[in-house]
């Protein structure tokens, strides 16, 4: 049972490999280099083989989040809140099918470590991007790192700030700290408060916990 046990994670490990290959297409690794402004700290971190082997039989076994290959990814760090945002296979999946069909004008709420911003902005049908942030030192510490023409930051709350477009064809919500059913009203909001200036609509983590 054993040999067949090994056979088996192995394969899902392959699995989960060759999906992080493809999805890396739309979703480069982060290029954000280590530095801090203010709590945030942007840090390289190496995910070792024995570190993902718990993580791997959840994934082979219950489908669950967590795994991601051994390999160096990018993280980014509050002191008090610790890690907020990573370039790991959760992440760039979670990502995947907003960045896949971004074109035209396009809204982001979240910057976090620049990987949606970044891959969206990759996109040759993409016109315009504007991010909207809460936090000014995210936006010291990442922006500068991700320069383009079509690329505009706004310091300002997502839920106050007021568009100055008639309409973005897409939105995508990404500020909450974790992934958790508690976080559906506040997505519910967002998307209603966007909903006659954006053409289609999507939350980091929405449906998740279902």
């Amino acid at each position: 049972m054993s040999g067949q046990h090994d056979r088996f994670l192995e394969v899902v490990r392959n699995a989960a490999a060759r999906e992080m290959r493809s999805l890396r297409e739309y979703i480069p690794a982060s290029t954000v280099p280590p530095g801090r402004v203010g709590p945030w700290e942007v840090k390289r971190r190496e995910i070792t083989e024995a570190e993902v082997m718990m993580p791997l039989a959840r994934l082979a076994v219950r489908r669950e989040r967590g795994y991601t290959p051994p390999g160096t990814y990018t993280v980014l760090v509050h002191d008090r809140m610790g890690v907020m945002m990573s370039d790991t296979l959760d992440e760039i999946r979670d990502h995947f099918e907003f960045v896949r069909r971004a074109r035209g004008h396009v809204l982001i709420t979240g910057l976090g470590l620049g990987l949606c911003t970044r891959a969206v902005l990759h996109r040759a049908e993409v016109e315009s991007l504007t991010v909207i942030e809460i936090d000014a030192d995210v936006i010291a510490l990442v922006g500068p790192h991700i320069a383009d023409p079509r690329l505009r930051i706004v310091h300002a709350d997502a839920f106050t700030w007021k568009p100055d477009r008639p309409l973005y064809d897409s939105a995508w919500h990404d500020i909450w700290l974790s992934i958790c059913e508690d976080n559906k009203p506040e997505m519910t909001r967002l998307k209603k408060r966007f909903g006659r200036r954006a053409g289609r609509q999507g939350c980091w983590g929405d449906g998740a916990w279902r």
